[in-house]
């Protein structure tokens, strides 16, 4: 593990220790920690109501936890930041379904989605500058759709889109990204190219990755943690965590 930074508290990027919260009297999280570790891809699992969504509500600011701390970047207090604060620091959210412009060219898909303080309508009608092109051009080959640029985002697949959102997501320039069953309603042939993606975008940014799909989670190859009760429950490889009894009683056996 790197040494923190001078003023850091953790040399983690994501730092979660003893969170809680509850929501009319139900602990949604309880005694929650979690680390990510710069430049680490974390797969989390668990079956529904293990307090997957709400983790990802607390580390974008969403949901503002009862106690416990959330430290990003080894000293930035993200319980005391709202939502557009935290994405300012470099915290993009995927949720489960895409979102994209649908009656806007893919490229232009990721010209508004540029980190940048210009308005919609000149980011749409003043030239591209010479950087930003050369982002956008960059950004489209990693997703693999630099030959459907001029199309329409809304004729994409599904899987397409998906990567689309992946791509809009990356102009934003974030440090870590939350990517939510990126796999679901994939194709095979489209879920093997999403593995290979984010990959590949794991190289340069850190990345939690949602997911039930074990064979998409086997094909990323990283540690994977299961929550159970908003807890973590088992962490390690997923041929560790899938023979661990527990697991099996309350995940994967069902």
């Amino acid at each position: 593990m790197n040494a923190p930074t001078p003023g850091a508290l953790t040399s983690s990027l994501l730092y979660l220790d003893g969170v809680s919260v509850s929501f009319d009297g139900f602990k949604a999280i309880r005694g929650l920690s979690l680390t990510i570790e710069p430049g680490e891809m974390r797969a989390i699992i668990g079956p529904n109501g293990a307090g997957k969504t709400t983790m990802m509500d607390i580390i974008t600011g969403k949901t503002r936890p009862d106690e416990g701390t959330v430290m990003f970047g080894g000293s930035v207090d993200l319980t005391r930041l709202d939502e557009a604060a935290i994405a300012n620091l470099g915290i993009g959210r995927k949720f489960q379904k895409p979102t994209v412009f649908d009656f806007h060219t893919i490229e232009d898909n990721i010209l508004l989605a540029l980190k940048s303080k210009r308005t919609v309508l000149k980011t749409l009608f003043w030239q591209t500058e010479g950087p930003q092109q050369k982002r956008i051009d960059e950004i489209l080959a990693i997703i693999k759709l630099a030959d459907k640029r001029e199309k329409l985002a809304g004729s994409l697949s599904h899987g397409q889109k998906q990567w689309l959102e992946i791509g809009m997501l990356l102009a934003q320039d974030p440090k870590l990204l939350l990517v939510d069953e990126p796999a679901a309603g994939m194709t095979d042939g489209e879920t093997a190219q999403t593995a290979v993606l984010l990959k590949e975008i794991a190289r340069d940014h850190s990345v939690i990755v949602v997911e039930h799909d074990m064979g998409f989670i086997r094909e990323l190859g990283v540690k994977v943690t299961v929550l159970h009760e908003g807890s973590v429950l088992a962490e390690g490889p997923l041929d560790q965590v899938s023979a661990n009894e527990r697991v099996v009683e309350v995940y994967l056996g069902r």
